[in-house]
């Protein structure tokens, strides 16, 4: 029997972490006149490769179906991250150097949230983003912005053109590129002398140990560890010399990378994730064992609340369309018979259905006019931010629920 091979190392991988069986892809939301419309789905299975421990769906869809004029994701409708981003530019700056002289390229720029920083502090700046519906909201705050995906062939031709950063950024990025080594690659063709990369990443020991399964969708083409990355950075050219660990996305890493021959010395925290990567034991078969059936279980905690939910006539919507969400609603095979309706603040996502489950989406007032028993925060990472932006219904006895990693009711 042949296996899929692995997107770096080429092995065959016949390990599983979780099959999640055939799903619709997360952000492609469902227009409200077709909603009578069969839309694709595909398998979401996860392999682990043995060789290089990088972890990753075993069949891709191909980006052109995910990142295109309707993706939907618009960065700067959650605030806690748009302060993220803000610390970031502030610290990079000051790390850095940075100045008027300086360029800081940010890879899968999205609607320009992070960037705009650079730019208020006079620092030239270049947006590389593959979806023209996010990259002309960037270009109209004044983010410019290139209409491409990026891979070794588009750096190559910036540093032919003169482009030198001092920093290259990518946050939740490298997760969603069919060809990772491409990508590195592209990287250090751009980077010179000592500038830095950084790239953000949900830590897949989190991933792991919280269960976070809902993270997992066909836009993540791998799921990172450092240990993975480290071994895909050093093939390509690339040193890893620090890590910061975050909370952003249910726990997630920031890598500090450069050149192979540059400069940067060792920051305490490479050794620190090493350390828990290994006593995780990612770097052996029994790391990965057991994830499916707590999986399962997360699945039956949910099904069983809903349920008797609605054995006793309460109602419940969900908040947040986020992917993450999706993942989930269509694992458990939830639908408007479990979940009424769901809200989000983005205006690019209202007026449609989630994919796959068809759960209406509206503006974020349809609870006040509703005022559902429940509410399903399906972005459990902003559950503390979604509370407090509807401290009024929970006054009203409104009660907030997560799932993951299990059924957690808020009163």
């Amino acid at each position: 029997m042949s296996y899929p091979r692995c997107r770096h190392c080429g092995a065959e991988m016949p390990m599983t972490l979780v099959d999640l069986g055939l799903s619709a892809v997360a952000n492609s939301y469902v227009p409200m006149d077709k909603a009578g419309e069969p839309e694709p789905k595909y398998p979401l299975h996860v392999r682990v490769c043995e060789s290089c421990w990088l972890v990753q769906v075993d069949e891709d869809v191909p980006p052109a179906k995910i990142f295109n004029e309707t993706y939907a994701y618009f960065s700067s409708f959650s605030d806690s991250w748009l302060a993220h981003a803000r610390a970031y530019a502030d610290r990079m700056a000051e790390r850095l150097h940075l100045g008027p002289g300086s360029l800081v390229i940010e890879i899968a720029s999205n609607d320009g949230y992070l960037l705009k920083n650079f730019v208020a502090k006079g620092i030239p700046v270049l947006g590389v983003e593959p979806s023209g519906s996010v990259a002309a909201a960037a270009e109209k705050i004044g983010v410019p912005t290139l209409v491409e995906f990026f891979g070794e062939a588009v750096a190559k031709r910036l540093h032919d053109e003169g482009r030198r950063p001092d920093l290259i950024c990518s946050a939740n990025v490298l997760a969603h590129v069919p060809d990772i080594n491409d990508f590195v690659a592209g990287v250090a063709a751009l980077l010179t002398a000592d500038a830095v990369y950084t790239v953000e990443f949900p830590h897949l020991l989190r991933l792991i140990e919280e269960v976070q399964f809902d993270t997992i969708y066909h836009e993540h083409y791998s799921y990172l560890s450092l240990l993975a990355v480290e071994r895909i950075f050093a093939a390509n050219g690339l040193r890893v010399f620090d890590v910061e660990e975050l909370p952003t996305h249910g726990g997630s890493l920031r890598v500090f990378a450069c050149r192979t021959g540059a400069s940067h010395t060792e920051g305490p925290g490479l050794a620190k994730v090493r350390a828990d990567e290994k006593a995780a034991k990612l770097d052996r078969p029994e790391g990965y064992a057991g994830f499916s059936e707590k999986v399962e279980a997360v699945r039956d905690g949910l099904m069983s609340f809903l349920e008797n939910a609605r054995a006793q006539g309460k109602r419940v919507a969900a908040y947040g369309a986020a992917a993450k969400g999706n993942t989930l609603l269509n694992y458990c095979r939830i639908g408007p018979d479990l979940v009424e309706y769901c809200v989000d603040r983005n205006p690019a996502k209202q007026d449609t259905l989630l994919p796959g489950s068809r759960i209406p989406v509206f503006d974020v007032e349809e609870l006040r006019k509703r005022q559902p028993d429940f509410v399903l925060i399906l972005p459990w990472n902003l559950k503390a931010e979604v509370i407090r932006q509807l401290a009024d219904l929970r006054a009203g006895g409104t009660r907030f629920v997560t799932a993951v990693p299990s059924i957690s009711v808020t009163a």
